[in-house]
């Protein structure tokens, strides 16, 4: 049997006349996903792209030499061979090219194919490298803020970082207590960049509480773990995190239980930190009183949470979705001192980790192996790249400028977007700002199999194949296997790989022996795979020789004999022969150098800042509710929502929302009705699931579902299938981040009487 790989499993595919027909779970998977349900059924369907196309009003005036942007997502589109696509494209950038290539934006994003050559951005920037650069992006939307501020506090890059977090096993022998602010998700943890091996969460939380451990589940919406007597939920106000952590420890220094021996010998600025704690800077003690004010928790419950953490070994659990808010480098920073002041970093089961249930790698026990990336080449405009986050604030305000991490930068003039493998319509912030700014540039260029809303929304598109169409392989550190990706079926109709496109393309503009070093697709595969067996090698883990693991298809990947993984156990040991590689060498509770930025949103230790959008404001005498625009369980972002597994959990076509009984009653909603959501940013139709997973004053709606405007083109459209970020607010974290602030959001809801606009999201555009 053929294997194959998504970012959600490994499998073995059954396949039928050339097409695949079922995706059979990798037997090491003892909790497979069931998400590759989806995939076959999708390949085929109406939302497949199936060749070459301009839209129509671009094609017509590119051609007049006056490019019309002004109908982009309105506009059928023009059928177009290879060659005229093509030919069009390597124009249209030579064109751009005569006004620098600081006019081209490649930053692009996005998921992609879990694939090591084909993986998407790699093969862009590779290509726009061998042309002279473009402008790209920095940070993920995932963790962006977080991406900020750990490396001035702990001298590692988060990526590293959260590769080197103790491991499941470990917890589960060693942690007494696990308290998870942001919540442990199962849906979450789906899936890991470049695919899952065993998915591990669930039965690692399982074998803490058998063990006797217990965890403390902190947010707005309860965990989707399997209900357990030693799993405790505690919802606070959303965005409270800061201020419950700081109540916290407030009571482990006022008491006596913080571990003054670790914070002089390991951290540096406790002092500055303990001053603004007990109000000698502002005023204000950082009590549990002050903080129950805030979260809306009992402050006794505060009070008795930060002993038993003192007193139990205890993990420290930080999500990526408390991050993703307003000033959200604070909760990462403020959590990794509250681990500080418990002095556990270090010992097996206690400290802190960023990310548990947030992606399967994180506490995965595979080995950590350096994985070999396509080469991308020099870009001599790396050092203009933008924060992913602020695509649209770019397309708006050429010329203007922003700060960020500690520098003030200018917005470059795009006129050329290329994107590949992602899809901005779903994964930014406040769309109708997103349209307006898409109207900005002269030309969108997408590569893309599917006519999702990026693809509506660009000039040129060209289809490619899908990761089941090609042939690749897939690993991810701390993952437990390599896969081989087969190809188990035919491209579609006219699509190719985003590798060919760029041979042509080079072809055109002169670089093809650049861009692909005399190698073909299967000579890069062979190659990649080659160079991540040395890189193996130097860490002790042995692999298969390239036709032996293409035979077998999935190679087991364990950790090291006789490793466990233990974050900082080396440090925590001596830290002067294992210093971090902070200006200090020890864990920067105050950081000298982001006090010196001198900014008005990150001091130079953590604080908390009241959310500008949150339950607290007074906002919510217009929007009473806090939206959680939450990952799906059906899909992962917005791949494969066309298919059965995301189509099943939607209310009369719509994604579906969950309020809490208290909040629907109040407006005469029931569950299966469906609601329009709404604020002064836009709005959208969801439907209605009744809910005590989630508190009152919260409705969650999962991000993902394809954005289906009422009237495609038209900024402020009702979007008719449920896209949340149609509501989101596209505004930095802060200025030394500048992430993204989707999670702070008020909106109210209210039931859509009458017949409701049909759901045309995943039919493809009119072809003329």
């Amino acid at each position: 049997m053929h294997t194959t790989a998504t970012h959600w499993g490994m499998y073995g595919a059954i396949v039928e006349n050339g097409r695949l027909k079922k995706l059979v779970p990798w037997s090491g998977d003892t909790a497979p996903s069931v998400l590759g349900e989806s995939i076959p059924d999708a390949l085929g369907g109406t939302s497949r792209l199936r060749f070459p196309v301009a839209r129509e009003g671009w094609h017509r005036s590119r051609l007049r030499g006056d490019i019309d942007k002004r109908q982009r997502g309105a506009e059928p589109f023009v059928r177009l061979s290879w060659d005229e696509a093509l030919s069009l494209l390597a124009d249209e950038l030579a064109r751009v090219r005569e006004h620098g290539n600081e006019s081209i934006y490649a930053g692009s994003y996005g998921w992609g194919s879990p694939g090591i050559f084909h993986h998407p951005q790699s093969q862009l920037h590779r290509f726009v490298n061998c042309i002279g650069g473009a402008i790209g992006s920095v940070g993920a939307y995932s963790f962006a803020a977080a991406e900020a501020i750990v490396p001035y506090v702990t001298g590692y890059a988060l990526r590293p970082l959260m590769w080197a977090q103790t491991s499941w096993s470990v917890m589960a022998r060693e942690t007494q207590l696990f308290v998870a602010f942001g919540g442990l998700s199962a849906k979450n943890s789906q899936v890991s960049p470049g695919g899952v091996a065993r998915h591990a969460l669930v039965g690692g939380v399982q074998a803490m509480l058998d063990s006797g451990g217990r965890l403390v589940d902190i947010g707005p919406v309860r965990s989707d773990l399997p209900a357990s007597n030693r799993i405790e939920w505690a919802p606070p106000r959303p965005h409270s995190d800061v201020a419950l952590m700081l109540g916290i420890a407030h009571t482990l220094a006022s008491e006596g239980l913080a571990d003054r021996t670790f914070l002089q010998s390991h951290c540096v600025g406790y002092e500055r930190f303990e001053s603004y704690l007990f109000g000698e800077d502002d005023g204000v003690p950082k009590c549990v009183e002050w903080a129950a004010k805030i979260c809306d928790l009992p402050a006794n419950w505060i009070r008795a949470l930060a002993r038993e953490m003192a007193a139990k070994r205890t993990m420290i659990g930080l999500s990526w979705s408390i991050q993703r808010a307003d000033h959200g480098e604070q909760a990462v920073w403020t959590g990794i001192t509250l681990a500080a002041l418990l002095g556990q970093i270090g010992l097996p089961g206690g400290g802190f980790g960023i990310g548990y249930g947030s992606c399967n790698f994180v506490g995965g026990e595979g080995g950590v192996v350096p994985w070999a990336t396509l080469p991308k080449g020099e870009n001599p405009l790396l050092d203009r790249a933008i924060p992913v986050a602020r695509l649209s604030d770019m397309l708006l305000h050429p010329g203007e400028e922003f700060a960020f991490n500690g520098k003030i930068q200018k917005y470059p003039d795009i006129k050329l977007v290329y994107w590949v493998g992602g899809n901005p319509f779903h994964h930014h912030q406040d769309i109708n700002k997103l349209l307006r700014a898409w109207r900005q540039p002269e030309t969108v260029v997408v590569n893309e199999p599917f006519w999702n809303a990026l693809a509506r929304h660009a000039d040129l598109v060209l289809p490619t194949a899908t990761s089941f169409e090609r042939e690749d392989f897939a690993a991810t550190a701390n993952e437990e296997a390599v896969v081989a990706m087969h190809r188990v079926s035919s491209p579609l109709a006219e699509s190719k790989t985003d590798h060919w496109i760029f041979c042509e393309l080079a072809s055109r503009l002169g670089v093809r022996e650049k861009f692909t070093e005399g190698r073909t697709e299967t000579d890069w595969v062979r190659h990649l795979y080659e160079q991540s067996c040395a890189n193996a090698k130097k860490g002790k883990i042995d692999l298969p020789e390239f036709d032996d693991f293409w035979n077998a298809g999935v190679v087991p990947l364990p950790s090291r004999p006789g490793e466990e993984r233990v974050l900082w156990q080396a440090f925590r040991s001596d830290p002067h022969a294992n210093p971090l590689a902070t200006p200090s060498g020890r864990i920067e509770i105050y950081s000298e150098r982001l006090a010196s930025f001198d900014l008005p949103d990150c001091k130079g230790h953590a604080c908390w800042f009241e959310p500008r959008e949150w339950l607290g404001s007074l906002l919510t005498q217009q929007y009473p509710l806090h939206l959680i625009s939450s990952q799906p369980k059906g899909r992962l972002h917005g791949q494969y929502d066309q298919g059965k597994v995301s189509r099943a959990l939607k209310v009369k076509g719509r994604e579906a929302m969950s309020i809490n009984p208290f909040d629907a009653q109040a407006r005469g909603i029931g569950s299966g009705d469906l609601v329009r959501v709404f604020n002064d940013r836009g709005a959208c139709l969801a439907g209605a699931v009744l809910s005590e997973d989630v508190n009152r004053g919260i409705v969650q709606l999962p991000v993902g579902a394809w954005y289906d405007p009422q009237e495609p083109g038209t900024v402020g459209s009702l979007c008719k299938h449920g896209n949340p970020n149609v509501l989101t607010r596209d505004e930095g974290s802060s200025c030394l981040g500048q992430g993204p602030s989707a999670m702070s959001c008020l909106v109210d809801i209210q039931k859509w009487d009458g017949a409701p606009p049909v759901v045309t999201a995943f039919n493809g555009p009119r072809i003329v």
